[in-house]
Parts: structure tokens; C-alpha cells; sequence
């Protein structure tokens, strides 16, 4: 995903890494690379932490390190707990929509790469103006 494609979702992507295990900064920025949003980034993900911090979601304090100066290291709090439960209904009723959405798509793909049938990808009865190119499909198409 990129940068902006993950901006939104760093509070509940943050929350749950924590959740599984508190972290300092930087080591939060690898767990979400390894997550899937490795453009993440550092400055996007040091202001979600501040504000997480700031709306109660999550305590810091300061770790001595022994490579190093000592880090800030995050905790969820209770308050934060029940933010990332909230997160994830809400991302639940998301990943349905996403798939009613990824399942309408793969129909009609599908259907446009089958030869011999009419109402593929720009042709007839496909809900595809002639010429109008493939990404602009409308809406009877999808209600079939």
C-alpha cells in the first residue's frame, strides 16, 4: 500500500501492534512494514503516536537503551483497548464491502474474458459506452 493509502488506517494498524506488544518508534515502523505498509511513513507514524497519546489511547515512557539513547516506548491503554475494539467493527463491516465490491469485479472481469460473450468489456450490453473504456462500467451493469 502506499504512503497515503495507509494514512488513514495507521491509528488501528498502530493500536494492534501495540496491543500485541508495546514498542518504541522505530521498531513500530518495521512491525508495519512487515504488516504490509512499508511506505509508511516515519513522520506520519510519529504524529499518529502523539495523537493516539494525546486522546488517552496510548501511555509512553522513556526506555534506557543499550545501543543508544533511550526511547519512547508506547503501551495501549484501556481507553486504547476499547478504540482498536471500535477499529476493528468498523473495519469489519469495511472488509464486507470490500468484498461484495472485489466479487462484483472479478464477475464482470470475468465475464469480459470469456470470447463469444456479448456484454464484455465494451460490448454490447455490457454498460459500456462505446469507446468510453474499460474503468467506466455504470452502475445497471453492476446491479444485474
Amino acid at each position: 500500500m502506499s504512503g497515503s493509502d495507509v494514512r488513514g488506517l495507521l491509528s488501528p494498524f498502530l493500536l494492534l501492534l501495540i496491543c500485541e506488544r508495546p514498542g518504541h518508534g522505530y521498531d513500530l515502523i518495521e512491525r508495519l512494514a512487515r504488516l504490509g505498509a512499508s511506505d509508511a511513513e516515519p513522520g506520519q507514524v510519529y504524529r499518529a503516536l502523539r495523537s493516539l497519546e494525546r486522546a488517552g489511547h496510548l501511555a509512553s515512557d522513556w526506555v534506557a537503551s543499550e545501543a543508544g539513547p533511550a526511547r519512547r516506548r508506547y503501551e495501549l491503554t484501556t481507553g486504547g483497548m476499547a478504540e482498536l475494539q471500535a477499529w476493528m467493527r468498523r473495519l469489519t463491516e469495511v472488509r464486507g464491502l470490500l468484498e461484495t465490491c472485489l466479487d462484483r469485479w472479478t464477475r464482470i472481469s470475468s465475464e469480459a474474458d470469456t470470447p463469444g460473450v456479448s456484454g464484455g468489456a465494451g460490448g454490447r450490453g455490457s454498460g459500456v459506452r462505446e469507446g468510453a473504456g474499460w474503468e467506466e462500467a455504470s452502475w445497471a451493469r453492476t446491479q444485474r
